[in-house]
């Protein structure tokens, strides 16, 4: 939600905060019950850290591939930019009351681990240079994510896709690393990034309740111009193209895994009653999905014939 935003907009942003606002309570409730406490340095080898004083990093130290640096590195500097992610969360709900900022509050902090513990990891193991990795964390956070505030109906479709192709691209990072002390962080991590996806989801199946059209328009909206929040990592594209070929994250997780769980879940090929826009968006959504699958096949087929190592999926 940007200042310019047309008055009607902000009025309806404030409804549907206040008639949502019973479920974010409920919604925030479930979360609590079944979030489990959890301790980043409980998850780091410790007796494996050395100083660096004595013992600079050099570049025979990791023992991770390159591919699996370059997914740590994307997935670390992605989690550092949470004061920018805060700060649209919090203009998202700002509006709301109650539940929606303790949501709020509740969702920073717990997103506020990942980075402590993926950061002890990496300087502990030696496993990425920690020179480049502050260098990078000072970068990523002045630049920042710099976009407007979305309208709640927006914020939300993509908040809930986001938390699900992070879970994704967190899990298979963890999995590609061939390091179990890796894999057992990046299990803890994925399991907040579900719980997060869950709360959002849900809302927004309670706002398709209220307002339809513009809860299939704004969906619409974020599946056709999704981005991961990294996006803004210097060489992301090349590094993203890495992370795709060895199978951690590509076009057919993103179409398979993360979009269409989600928007069956939320019937938005069911739904009925729609204004013309929105089944305009509906038609343009089912157009998107029709060339992501060529795309994926292509991708798949192109790689088939390679020698990259490539992260089978689970079962």
């Amino acid at each position: 939600m940007t200042d310019e935003q047309p008055a009607e907009g902000t009025a309806l942003d404030r409804r549907i905060l206040m008639e949502l606002e019973p479920e974010a309570a409920r919604l925030l409730n479930r979360h609590l019950e079944v979030a489990e406490e959890w301790f980043p340095h409980e998850y780091i080898p410790y007796r494996l850290g050395r100083d660096f004083d004595k013992e600079p990093w050099t570049p025979d130290h990791p023992r991770l591939t390159g591919v699996a640096q370059t997914a740590f590195e994307i997935g670390l500097l992605t989690e550092d930019n949470l004061p920018s992610y805060h700060r649209l969360i919090h203009g998202m709900f700002g509006s709301g009351d109650g539940a929606w900022l303790n949501w709020v509050g509740r969702w920073t902090a717990e997103e506020g681990r990942h980075a402590i513990v993926l950061r002890d990891y990496l300087t502990v193991t030696r496993n990425i240079d920690p020179v480049m990795l502050e260098r990078g964390r000072m970068t990523q956070l002045q630049t920042g994510y710099d976009h407007p505030f979305p309208d709640t109906l927006h914020g939300l479709a993509y908040v809930a896709f986001q938390e699900l192709a992070t879970r994704i691209a967190h899990r298979n990072t963890g999995r590609y690393s061939d390091d179990p002390v890796a894999d057992r962080i990046m299990v803890r991590i994925a399991a907040d990034e579900n719980l997060h996806m869950v709360f959002y989801r849900d809302m927004l199946k309670a706002a398709i309740q209220i307002e339809p059209s513009a809860a299939v328009r704004a969906i619409v909206d974020e599946v056709l111009a999704f981005q991961m929040p990294g996006a803004g990592i210097p060489n992301f594209l090349r590094k993203a193209a890495d992370v795709a070929k060895a199978g951690i994250y590509d076009l057919r997780a993103h179409r398979d895994e993360v979009l269409m769980p989600i928007l069956r879940y939320w019937g938005i090929f069911e739904l009925s009653g729609l204004d013309a826009a929105a089944e305009e968006a509906r038609k343009r959504l089912h157009e998107h999905l029709e060339k992501l699958e060529a795309s994926a096949k292509r991708f798949e087929e192109r790689l088939a014939a390679s020698t990259v190592p490539r992260l089978r999926p689970l079962r």
